[in-house]
């Protein structure tokens, strides 16, 4: 009786891993890739949308110690100045003086003066210099998380920044990162630093004046000197002061 011919096996396929959205497998001619590339491109945008939630979360508790701006300068060849300092060791003159000098809305916007931006608007259809329209909260989403510049691109981020900012910090907070992290000279970041470097005293040693000078730096930190201080500076600064002193309740919100 004859035997059978053994039964022929199936070929041996080897299994592929699985594909990863994440890796994804670009072949030449692949009808796919740009599909993935736009995939790719959508997580790059969701995360420079959303990367400063968690950072947000941390640092409305934790104290701020290097921003962007800060590894520019030192990459430019500046040094590193910063001490920080809770809000309660902030003397409130200069708190109130900030707010004079910087946005004077402070406790009353969510983040944006409207007025403000609407007046910059109209100075800028009828061919005038416009002037800085930014408030305190966005200096602060700008000074955390971009650069220094004035491209669309970065002013884009930044309003998206300041909206998340003022969704997650209270105002105590913000203006307490923002006198710890402005830059208030040449490598110099903050009040309390301002005040070792410019007047060799704890900020709470200085005068009502050299406060005044302090905060007079904030529009041009790398060009102008708190000391020794030219007659410009000391007329800033005595502004700056008299503003402060008339703000009333505008400035509730940092006491």
């Amino acid at each position: 009786m004859a035997k059978r011919p053994p039964a022929a096996r199936p070929p041996v396929v080897a299994e592929l891993p699985p594909r990863r959205w994440w890796r994804p497998r670009l072949t030449v001619g692949s009808a796919g890739w740009p599909r993935r590339v736009g995939r790719a491109l959508l997580v790059l945008v969701l995360l420079v949308a959303f990367l400063p939630v968690p950072l947000l979360l941390a640092g409305r508790f934790l104290p701020v110690w290097y921003t962007p701006l800060m590894a520019l300068r030192l990459a430019e060849g500046e040094g590193l100045e910063r001490v920080w300092t809770p809000l309660e060791e902030i003397p409130p003159p200069i708190r109130s003086m900030a707010l004079a000098s910087e946005d004077q809305l402070f406790c009353a916007h969510h983040g944006f003066d409207w007025k403000a931006l609407e007046r910059q608007f109209d100075r800028m259809r009828a061919g005038e210099t416009t002037r800085g329209a930014s408030t305190i909260s966005q200096q602060t989403a700008k000074n955390l998380f971009l650069w220094d510049g004035r491209s669309w691109l970065r002013k884009a981020l930044e309003a998206w920044y300041t909206l998340q900012l003022e969704l997650l910090w209270p105002k105590r907070r913000i203006i307490e990162v923002y006198l710890n992290i402005a830059e208030t000279g040449p490598g110099v970041y903050g009040v309390a630093a301002a005040a070792r470097h410019w007047f060799d005293r704890d900020l709470d040693a200085i005068s009502r004046g050299q406060m005044a000078r302090i905060i007079a730096l904030l529009p041009a930190p790398r060009t102008w000197k708190a000391e020794p201080a030219t007659a410009n500076m000391r007329a800033r600064g005595q502004r700056i002061d008299a503003r402060a002193k008339a703000l009333g309740a505008l400035d509730a919100c940092v006491r």
